[in-house]
């Protein structure tokens, strides 16, 4: 790109430089000088149906690419996306949140404005207290380095960060002759070493040590430092919920999901029994440790992120997660035998049975062998989510899922910025129909784009995760006629689903259709839950029903 001589310029220069070449939002007049500045820019500006499919969008691109954007107009633009920016910070995935506001010339004598709150300030407020940095770039003097501090700490830190640009500082002169600095970012050697060294004694002296990876493994991109460690070493690795793919799941060293009492029985015993629990980017969250009825004993952990770094119950200051996983690769760990089981394979064939109504079970059944390295998994919460846990991605970062945040919504619009990130990838996305009529309308954007994703509706009329915890008409949803919708949009193909015979013909069809989305409205019982789903909402129903008779 060009040398940048104005504030917008040397923004939409960094962006590209870090890899960012596509920007998500919705147009407004605090921001339109910006948005023409990115139309005539390298990076292509995607205009979105709302605001929250633009922030979901950059979520999923930010967690594939490794940074993301979008791009809003001030406070109904800004303020829509805080839900979405929340979960960036709360799964750790750096979104650069851009909005435009008025101008400081417009400010004096604080007039009212359209969009406008309470104060000027009130935005940029807000949106302190959701990401790791944030700036307003009201300086042309300092804006160059503004830009660089929060892009930095976004990349740093792996969470999102806020750039304020008043319009009437778009295209104000910089100094063309600065030049970013590159800060060293690194371990403590002094501190790492000891750290290394205890780690691996404990290790070496240990019986049944296993590794449990988690989502930081994704976000820093070690997935091949991973698999290079284990397959020098030997261990066997299992994977939180949100860590899900972050090897490939049909290696044999991999034991399968961990998550407590919800996740797979296998790898539970194998965890919790392990003298040397070996815990990389792992958040501990109540979903990550099965509504908290994991047992894990700390006196036998390894823990290390990005944030924190303990062995047993020692605790270190000053390490990267990246260091350390590197210096376990090249640190002198014996190699282990183990007498794991074969990992499973899932069938490459499906035997449907015609007119028999598909359920939870078969429909993922079916989905394990239509699955190939070509499709990467977006799963929005429920049992998209659980019953996809089950699922065998056959690479790397291959499933996505707002596994922590757990806000419904995302599966959609990310699938729209997966595709984008990894255009040779087609998404499968999953999506439940209560998700579905939040974001669903996102559908537009992927058709005016031309984006071919093979969108899978868990129609079972209504909230199925809250249905066991405590059901009520607050649960339902009106019955859309989802396939039907790509006659709305003049794009697609749908599919009503009942029968297996049916889901058959149309994910065969879907397969072969590449030109546009795909839509399956798939007809389930809203009684039919996954067995993971069942066990997570039986343990969270009991948590709401004490609470219902705490109140009475």
């Amino acid at each position: 790109m060009e040398t940048a001589h104005s504030i917008g310029t040397y923004l939409i220069q960094r962006l590209y430089e870090h890899g960012v070449h596509h920007v998500f939002g919705v147009p407004g007049d605090f921001v339109l000088g910006f948005d023409k500045l990115l139309e005539n820019s390298s990076i292509q500006f995607i205009n979105t149906c709302d605001e929250q499919g633009a922030g979901f969008a950059a979520d999923a691109y930010a967690r594939l690419k490794g940074l993301g954007a979008v791009c809003v107009t001030y406070s109904v633009g800004g303020l829509k996306v805080t839900n979405t920016t929340a979960q960036a910070f709360a799964e750790k995935s750096p979104v650069v949140v851009i909005s435009g506001a008025p101008g400081t010339n417009e400010r004096i004598k604080n007039p009212l404005l359209h969009h406008k709150v309470r104060d000027f300030d009130t935005q940029y407020k807000i949106f302190q207290e959701l990401t790791v940095a944030s700036t307003v770039l009201d300086n042309p003097n300092t804006a160059c380095q503004e830009i660089d501090r929060v892009l930095s700490a976004a990349l740093r830190y792996k969470r999102p960060v806020y750039i304020e640009l008043p319009r009437n500082m778009v295209n104000k002169s910089v100094n063309p002759s600065y030049l970013p600095l590159l800060q060293a970012d690194s371990s403590n050697p002094d501190t790492l070493a000891e750290a290394l060294a205890e780690a691996v004694d404990l290790i070496n002296a240990s019986r049944q040590p296993v590794i449990l990876a988690g989502v930081e493994m994704h976000r820093f991109g070690l997935q091949e430092a991973l698999l290079k460690l284990v397959e020098k070493t030997n261990l066997p690795v299992a994977e939180t919920i949100l860590g899900k793919s972050v090897i490939n799941e049909l290696h044999p060293n991999k034991i399968g999901i961990y998550a407590g009492a919800i996740g797979n029985e296998f790898a539970r015993q194998y965890v919790e029994s392990s003298d040397c629990l070996i815990l990389l980017g792992a958040f501990l969250s109540d979903f990550n440790l099965g509504v908290f009825t994991a047992h894990l004993n700390p006196k036998n952990s390894i823990y290390v992120t990005s944030e924190k770094t303990s062995i047993r119950l020692h605790n270190y200051e000053d390490i990267r997660l990246q260091d350390f996983v590197h210096g376990l690769i090249a640190a002198d760990i014996k190699p282990r035998k183990h007498n794991l089981p074969k990992p499973f394979q899932p069938s490459a064939t499906f035997c449907c049975i015609p007119q028999q109504p598909v359920t939870i079970a078969r429909l993922f059944e079916r989905l394990n062998s239509f699955l190939g390295e070509d499709i990467i998994v977006i799963a929005d919460v429920g049992d998209a989510l659980f019953a996809g846990l089950d699922l065998f991605v056959h690479d790397k970062s291959r499933f996505l899922s707002p596994a922590y945040y757990a806000s419904l919504g995302f599966a959609v619009p990310a699938g729209l910025g997966a595709q984008f990130a990894y255009p040779h990838v087609r998404p499968l996305v999953l999506v439940g129909d209560g998700a579905f009529q939040m974001t669903g309308m996102e559908l537009s954007t992927i058709a005016r784009y031309g984006l071919n994703p093979i969108v899978i509706v868990l129609n079972n009329c209504g909230y199925g995760t809250e249905r066991p915890m405590l059901d009520g008409a607050f649960n339902d949803v009106l019955l859309w006629k989802y396939s039907r919708i790509p006659e709305v949009l003049g794009a697609g193909r749908g599919f009503d689903v009942r029968t297996e015979d049916e889901l058959e013909i149309a994910l065969t069809q879907s397969r072969a259709h590449t030109e546009s989305f795909c839509i399956l409205d798939v007809h389930l019982d809203p009684r039919d839950l996954s067995p993971t789903l069942q066990r997570l909402t039986h343990v969270l129903g009991q948590r709401v029903q004490a609470e219902v008779e705490s109140d009475r």
